[in-house]
């Protein structure tokens, strides 16, 4: 199984990026995809996740900023981030979770928001 982000980068404030990540290999029953990020000294928080069916949370500090979707055909999930601020940088992960209770991650995409 293989988990691959893509999409992070430099960007000033005001900004937008689009994650992607796409998983392939022996995944059966994804349940859901999300978004975590992690900044130097900080814990991994969710950022937002969607369902198979299509409902999403996000974390109150992107709601309006930030949207995911999803291609269940393609299992490939999207964070698209407008008016990106510089406490949004970090680290983002992806990650898939199994209705077999399997959870994945990838290795990371490094998204830097200058002032």
């Amino acid at each position: 199984v293989q988990v691959v982000e893509s999409g992070g980068g430099l960007v000033q404030a005001g900004g937008s990026l689009r994650l992607c990540c796409a998983a392939s290999g022996s995944i059966f029953g994804i349940r859901a995809m999300a978004w975590y990020r992690q900044a130097p000294g900080k814990q991994r928080e969710l950022v937002a996740r969607i369902t198979s069916l299509g409902s999403t949370n996000y974390a109150d500090s992107v709601k309006g900023r930030f949207t995911i979707s999803r291609d269940n055909a393609k299992n490939t999930v999207y964070l698209q981030m407008i008016s990106l601020k510089p406490e949004d940088t970090a680290v983002y992960y992806c990650n898939v979770d199994t209705w077999t209770q399997s959870d994945y991650w990838g290795q990371g995409t490094q998204v830097t928001v200058s002032s």
